[in-house]
């Protein structure tokens, strides 16, 4: 199974995160985004059309969208999927195109319209909030219940990088908090920008 993968992306990482998390090795192929545009090379305009990133090949199977990704990739682990996580996929979808638009710009100078980027990934963000805040009276951590599935995968790397786009975390405690038990999953890998949890333990 070979991911086409941008270390910087956060579509690729989720796809590496939940891949890390489930204990399924990927081949990475790394492809040059940015500078040298590599994505839009003959070679991966053959494997995607659209131009983007993530790829996953196996087998003869092409996947291009981190959501049919992340549905593959679990299609054999029930536990890390609910009813509620098409909606989620949905709302990552929205994550992805304001709070990550946003880093685009800051960090490689991506053309958009910053303004806009911030002020929609800031509601996106306000509703995250606002759901992980019920849920947490309903004794619940993750977004469709008490254990992860593909749709805390899905919205984790935007909103974790929000900040690179200029967009604070600050105000949203239960987002905080939702990243924290993300980040104490077992088999949870880091990215630039998303780092691991600190072990707070002293050795003996």
């Amino acid at each position: 199974m070979i991911l086409y993968d941008y270390v910087l992306s956060a579509s690729c990482y989720k796809v590496r995160l939940m891949a890390a998390l489930i204990g399924k090795t990927l081949s990475l192929h790394a492809v040059n985004f940015h500078p040298a545009q590599e994505h839009k090379s003959p070679e991966m305009l053959a494997l995607n059309p659209k131009g983007t990133l993530p790829i996953l090949q196996d087998g003869d199977t092409v996947l291009t969208d981190s959501a049919d990704i992340l549905r593959h990739l679990t299609a054999e682990h029930p536990e890390w999927r609910s009813p509620e996580d098409d909606r989620w996929l949905a709302f990552a979808s929205d994550l992805n195109n304001s709070l990550g638009l946003a880093r685009l710009h800051d960090v490689i100078s991506y053309e958009a319209d910053i303004e806009k980027a911030r002020a929609a990934g800031v509601a996106a963000l306000r509703k995250l909030e606002a759901h992980l805040t019920e849920q947490r009276f309903d004794g619940l951590i993750f977004l469709t219940g008490k254990t992860p599935t593909i749709a805390d995968i899905a919205c984790f790397p935007n909103t974790a990088l929000a900040p690179d786009g200029g967009v604070s975390l600050d105000p949203y405690p239960s987002v905080r908090l939702w990243m924290r038990a993300i980040r104490s999953l077992p088999g949870f890998i880091e990215m630039p920008g998303i780092h691991r949890l600190h072990e707070l333990a002293h050795p003996a």
